[in-house]
């Protein structure tokens, strides 16, 4: 059986208790929100459905939070909200995987380490690697980091942010995701947090719930409700458009297949 492409959530919304719904690429493209996406959120507030807000940012959740406001979003949809930075947190708080980190990305994920100066360090003392993307002067090339980390593969990589790539307005920007490709490829081991394992979604999952999982990118969102058995939406305007672009409708699930998922609806864009 096909999967249906809906014109709408509102034809899909009342099998559903709870929607676990992307950030990125979905509610909004890194410099504005999509007015049809919010329309959404006004539109299940008003049915009291339950939906959280999952976003694979490396930062802590209230940090997201912030940054969500500032793009004008109401602060009565951020009630659920949850980062794989803050799921990263716990791991830092308990010790986990030792306490010297060297912290692999950009200066605005600092956030997420603050409190824990004490135990930043270089790469030659750290007893793991805190990724959360690229270095703010090193983000058009993965040369740089193969150099920087091949000696370093007998030490752990903490990757905050599976993603390998996303799109920021019209640009496209390497995520965390693609370093840790990159390691584990040249022989280093990775712990992931964030969609799509378990550990992100295990925040807010509630018994005997009906969830619909919405995102925009198969190896993350759609993989993530597969693994977690939930029925899924799939956005095929965010990340993945170009494979989208030129085939009909009918042929979207053949997309999928090559990824070895599935997904139960098709929208180009959410919209209700």
């Amino acid at each position: 059986m096909k999967t249906k492409l809906i014109k709408g959530l509102r034809e899909v919304h009342s099998k559903y208790d709870a929607f676990f719904i992307d950030l990125w690429g979905v509610i909004h493209n890194g410099i504005q929100t999509y007015p049809e996406a919010i329309d959404v959120l006004e539109n299940l507030s008003k049915l009291n459905k339950r939906f959280v807000l999952i976003s694979n940012a490396p930062r802590p959740s209230k940090s997201v939070e912030k940054y969500l406001i500032k793009l004008k979003m109401d602060k009565t949809f951020l009630n659920n909200l949850i980062t794989s930075g803050e799921a990263a947190l716990q791991s830092l708080k308990n010790n986990i995987y030792g306490e010297k980190f060297y912290h692999l990305g950009p200066k605005r994920d600092e956030d997420l380490i603050r409190g824990f100066d004490k135990n930043k360090t270089s790469l030659d003392k750290c007893d793991f690697i805190l990724c959360t993307g690229l270095f703010d002067d090193k983000i058009n090339s993965l040369h740089y980091y193969e150099n920087l980390l091949k000696k370093k593969i007998k030490l752990k990589m903490l990757c905050t942010n599976p993603d390998l790539v996303v799109h920021r307005g019209s640009k496209i920007e390497y995520c965390a995701g693609s370093i840790a490709a990159l390691f584990e490829k040249i022989g280093g081991e990775v712990i992931y947090f964030g969609k799509p394992y378990p550990e992100i979604y295990n925040f807010f999952i509630k018994k005997n719930e009906r969830v619909l999982a919405i995102g925009d990118n198969i190896k993350t969102d759609i993989v993530g409700a597969n693994t977690m058995k939930f029925d899924s939406l799939f956005i095929t305007g965010g990340i993945h458009k170009k494979e989208f672009l030129n085939i009909a409708a009918e042929n979207y699930d053949k997309v999928l297949n090559k990824y070895k998922t599935k997904t139960n609806y098709y929208q180009e864009k959410l919209n209700w």
